[in-house]
Parts: structure tokens; sequence; C-alpha cells
């Protein structure tokens, strides 16, 4: 499932500085290995308080993730004016209840054992804000099978993660150990991984960002 992209910048004369408003080190990587060239600034943002509000508005978990990604995106664009600055965010659902990056590996556990054996939905949504602006988003879904595994799967999984397990949402790293977990999945890789890269990448070259 895809919705999106809104409003999308035009082509410009010179290539702009490119900034990832994330700390996370997924994205990171992914725009390292697409051969991007940008500077890391994490984004000051209460995104729980945003989560709270929107929620209480019966908001959508597309409508918070997006939201979220331009939140990010326009806020480090007020520092970085003259780049052009990715903003990205994702939000995990299950029948209605929304999970967040867990505290400790406790918290991971129990997100496990709400999911195993069902299905729920990655949304990954990013915004690029262009002079200071909102200028373009996009949002995906992806689905996720989580099988029927056995404690001790579970107590294994989580020996392997780590503290990596706290890095994601709900607490499975799903391009590592965390893929046993699963026995199907619906959707775009990097959707799953937290960024829809190749929707960004055509926005940025349609700003100069990328070679064409």
């Amino acid at each position: 499932m895809t919705a999106g992209p809104s409003s999308a910048c035009g082509p410009r004369s010179a290539s702009p500085r490119l900034v990832l408003a994330s700390a996370s080190r997924t994205r990171q990587r992914l725009l390292s290995d697409a051969g991007l060239a940008y500077d890391a600034a994490p984004a000051d943002v209460d995104e729980a308080a945003v989560r709270i509000a929107m929620r209480a508005a019966s908001r959508s978990a597309e409508e918070v993730a997006t939201a979220l990604a331009e939140a990010k995106a326009a806020a480090v664009a007020g520092v970085h004016p003259d780049a052009l600055v990715v903003g990205a965010d994702q939000m995990l659902e299950c029948d209605g209840q929304w999970f967040e990056k867990p505290a400790d590996l406790a918290e991971a556990e129990r997100n496990l054992r709400i999911l195993r054996g069902r299905r729920h939905r990655l949304v990954s949504a990013v915004a690029v804000a262009l002079e200071g602006r909102c200028a373009w988003t996009h949002v995906d879904v992806a689905v996720m099978s989580m099988r029927a595994f056995s404690d001790d799967v579970l107590a294994d999984y989580l020996d392997r993660a780590g503290a990596a397990a706290l890095d994601t949402v709900a607490g499975y790293r799903f391009e590592g150990p965390g893929i046993q977990l699963f026995d199907a999945v619906e959707g775009d890789m990097f959707t799953i991984l937290g960024l829809p890269l190749l929707p960004l990448l055509a926005c940025l070259r349609r700003c100069g960002a990328v070679a064409d």
C-alpha cells in the first residue's frame, strides 16, 4: 500500500547540501549505501507529545508518521535553511494499538509476545524540507506476519539481538536475526527499514541533490 507523494520540489540550478534529520543508524546506512553525501543532524521534536495529541484526535498511523516526518524536517531546516532536509518516521500498528521503541529488553519481550502469531503494519513516512519549509511527503505501508514462535525462540532472539533490539519499534531487527520471527511480509524492504528510499531518491533527483 502506498500513499503520496504530496507536493514535490522542482529542479534547482545548484546542487543543494543534503541533511538527514535523524540519528537512526539504519537510515544513515541506507543513504550511505545509496552513495549519497549528507550531514546528519538529529531533530529535537517531542515525538511522544505529537503521538498523544494525534491519538486524542483519532488520527491514523499514516497521518502521525507523516506529521512527525514533517516536524523533524522542518525543525532541522530552521537551523539549516540552505539545505535540503530529509525527515522520517515509522509507526507500528497492530489492531489499533501503536508500538514504540522499547525502553529495555523486558519491554521488547512483552511487545513481541503481543505481536506473536499476528499481523501488524509498519507505516514509514519521509518528508523533504527546502528553503525552510516542507516541500514533499510520502508514506508507505508494509504488512508483517509474525509466526507463532516458541518462548525458546523468543529468548534466543533477544539474546542474539541484545541492545540492538531497542533501536527498533516493538523490538525486532528484521534485517538481522529478527527475520526468523516472521513467516510472511507484504511490502517494500526500505519501508520495513523505516525509509521509503526509492520515492525519496526520485524527489532528490527532481530537487537536484542527486544526478538525474
